[in-house]
């Protein structure tokens, strides 16, 4: 497949570690493109449910893969989130074309764009931490529960379904939270006069125009990559909305059956590592 050029690609929520994620699909994608600029807007790694027994060849491919990029020259911007909180400690370090931080302002062709994972706008992450960890392991086990009915759809040629997108869209809680997420963070960033607002947290991939004392801003969220496999693409002054699609990976698919053991993968990404601290 040839690869596709992108100026920036925003990706979020990738829970790097636990059931849930979808890494393998998340390296197809990396491998399929070219960017000029990486920012990864929080829970990347999910140091909350961590489990060695998820972390499969897959996961360690991803990180060697986003290592690879910055020894191309690719810019990538690490944005702490909320289950991956424990790296704000190393707040503002920076290495040759990576920096981590907990926020990120850009001019994009003349327009002012501000990323941030959005944990900081979540009123039970802000006051009820203990609750918060607690609803993360429920929709860790709603998650295992969904694999598991949806072996038996497929097994029977049913559909698959999504538990938790259902429960986003159909109880009114839910809804009315995402709404009041959305509406928060937008107005925040008009009061501060930004263009575009960049987000993640709530796994809800998202681009609309949203308006607040007659300003508008554009809300854009990245989604994740358990459910939705989304990401953020800003390319000839316009952002899009990539979606994950299994047909367009076929070729991937077979080049992933020559994969090497897990263990020779992590020797590889140590070297990597070893390479890059010597050019710095």
């Amino acid at each position: 497949m040839k690869k596709r050029k992108v100026e920036l690609v925003v990706l979020s929520d990738t829970h790097l570690g636990t059931i849930g994620s979808r890494a393998k699909e998340l390296l197809f994608y990396l491998k399929s493109i070219e960017p000029e600029r990486i920012v990864l807007n929080g829970d990347i790694i999910d140091v909350w449910q961590f489990s060695k027994r998820h972390w499969d060849k897959h996961h360690t491919k991803v990180i060697q893969q986003i290592l690879k990029l910055i020894s191309r020259g690719v810019k990538v911007d690490y944005i702490a989130g909320n289950h991956d909180e424990a790296f704000r400690r190393f707040l503002n370090l920076e290495l040759e074309g990576f920096k981590i931080s907990n926020k990120l302002s850009l001019q994009l062709d003349g327009k002012r764009a501000w990323f941030f994972h959005g944990d900081v706008f979540d009123v039970t992450m802000q006051h009820s931490r203990w609750l918060t960890r607690l609803g993360g392991f429920g929709y860790d086990f709603l998650i295992l529960l969904n694999s598991t009915v949806n072996l038996f759809l497929n097994f029977f040629g049913r559909e698959k379904l999504s538990f938790s997108k259902k429960i986003k869209n159909k109880v009114k809680a839910a809804v009315s939270f995402i709404n009041k997420f959305e509406t928060t963070v937008a107005e925040i960033g008009i009061l501060n006069n930004y263009d575009f607002v960049i987000c993640g947290h709530i796994h809800q991939p998202c681009i609309k125009t949203i308006t607040h004392e007659k300003k508008s801003i554009t809300y854009l969220n990245s989604g994740d990559w358990i459910e939705n496999l989304t990401a953020l693409e800003y390319n000839n002054k316009r952002w899009s909305l990539f979606e994950y699609s299994p047909e367009a990976f076929q070729t991937e698919k077979q080049e992933d059956l020559s994969y090497k053991k897990a263990s020779d993968l992590f020797k590889e990404l140590v070297l990597d590592m070893n390479v890059k601290s010597s050019r710095i």
